[in-house]
């Protein structure tokens, strides 16, 4: 791996020549910094975000109860994809926040508003207390989920490119889909822990509630370490310099309409693919294919968390070759393994099989991932980078991610082929290969000022 290391020091790209090496240490740790922080902070964002996916089995008849069980999930997956309805309004938001007030500022509001949200929903009442209430609450608190989401990603992936030096963006950039796929393996291991201390009953009753609660104080640490951080070079230069836009969203629509279509066409690839990973598989193996929620549940947290350790090395693949090959390379390995991957799930009994497939499914899911980010930043000047890194990948993230799950279970209820939902990555990373087509290669170069 160590080989694949893009070198930093001499050779980095900097406007008066090469960096002295203390300033490339220096510069190196800064963006240590930034990515571990950002990192950390999406992992708890997408910890919030993922838990429910991870017990929708088990609160579909609580919020739908309904004598067909395949109608109570269709109604809480579709639940699930409202939450990103709010997504571009978050990003919006947010994006206006941290391209006039500054990057930090924006990210340390979403973890606390995306943890307050989530611990609410663990004290919701259920649909036997207040009947047709349950429901609403319950798609009222994922709308404040999915807009608090909605200006996280964009902002970590922001806050990191602007700390990173331009030949490690990658692999520092990686840190952002590590943290946010491995806040679903945390979110598959605590529903796991929960499941295996508690009986059937017991996790119908209250049992449910214990994850959802825990993002309170998991947002407090992620709060206490975003705090000490401070803004980006290049915000505190653009506000030095006067050059902060009135109107980020104006901005963004009117002089860069092509670099948000671009971000709205790699994210749909990335999401409409990761998210049948994430979210569907576990439904698809309990309610499907009848394997045990605590088995589900661990090979789903360790397939995710070690699939993660391998991003990190996807980062440094595009440092060194380029967004665009490695991102090509992905999209092709998932229309080659799609078919394959649902094939011997649908006809093995090995949970260790299934485990196999799942973090073979994840690594491509860090291919994909990893060079967008740095990429989606890349396509956008400083004034607007924000704002139009969220916006795209908020749209692209409603048409492919939100939906994917609902999307895969209604074409397995309505043809009957458990196979159906290959085709559905098939098709997105089509989508996905068209974009690219598109895109000049960004890697290797200065942020657009």
């Amino acid at each position: 791996m160590t080989n694949l290391e893009p070198r930093v020091g001499s050779s980095d790209l900097h406007p008066s020549g090469p960096l002295p090496a203390s300033a490339a240490k220096k510069s190196n740790s800064i963006a240590r910094r930034a990515a571990i922080a950002g990192g950390v902070g999406t992992l708890i964002e997408y910890y919030d975000f993922a838990v429910y996916g991870f017990l929708a089995v088990t609160i579909a008849p609580l919020f739908f109860p309904s004598d067909n069980s395949g109608v109570s999930i269709l109604s809480t997956l579709a639940v699930f994809g409202v939450a990103y309805v709010a997504r571009p309004l978050g990003g919006i938001f947010f994006g206006r926040l941290g391209d006039r007030r500054g990057r930090r500022h924006a990210l340390v509001i979403t973890v606390v508003s995306m943890g307050v949200a989530c611990g609410i929903l663990g004290l919701l009442p259920t649909h036997s207390t207040v009947g047709v209430l349950a429901p609403i609450l319950l798609v009222l608190v994922r709308l404040a989920q999915g807009f608090s989401a909605g200006g996280e990603v964009g902002g970590a992936a922001t806050y990191i490119a602007e700390s990173a030096p331009p030949k490690r963006r990658g692999f520092f950039g990686s840190f952002t889909p590590v943290g946010s796929t491995l806040g679903f393996a945390v979110a598959a291991a605590v529903v796991g822990v929960v499941a295996l201390a508690t009986t059937d009953e017991q996790m119908e009753s209250w049992g449910w509630r214990i994850p959802f609660l825990l993002a309170l104080p998991l947002a407090y640490v992620c709060l206490r370490v975003r705090m000490k951080l401070e803004d980006t070079p290049e915000f505190e230069e653009m506000a030095e310099k006067q050059q902060v836009t009135k109107s980020p969203l104006l901005d963004t629509v009117t002089k860069n309409p092509w670099s948000v279509l671009r971000v709205i066409g790699v994210a749909i690839a990335m999401n409409g693919s990761g998210y049948i990973g994430l979210t569907y598989f576990s439904v698809y193996l309990i309610k499907d294919l009848g394997f045990s929620k605590d088995a589900v549940y661990w090979t789903s947290a360790i397939a995710i968390a070690l699939a993660c350790a391998t991003f990190p090395l996807s980062g440094m693949l595009t440092d060194r070759f380029g967004r665009k090959p490695v991102l090509v390379g992905g999209y092709l390995g998932y229309v080659v393994i799609a078919l394959p991957a649902f094939m011997i799930m649908g006809a093995t009994e090995s949970i260790l099989v299934i485990g196999i497939v799942y973090f073979l499914y994840m690594v491509l899911n860090g291919v994909v991932q990893v060079p967008a980010f740095p990429l989606f930043t890349e396509l956008f000047p400083r004034t607007v980078r924000y704002t139009g890194v969220s916006l795209g990948f908020n749209i692209g993230t409603i048409a492919a991610g939100g939906t994917a799950p609902y999307v895969a279970a209604q074409l397995v209820e309505s043809t009957g082929n458990a196979m159906s939902p290959a085709y559905w990555v098939m098709g997105v990373c089509a989508i996905g290969l068209l974009t690219v087509a598109t895109i000049r290669e960004t890697s290797r170069k200065e942020l657009p000022a």
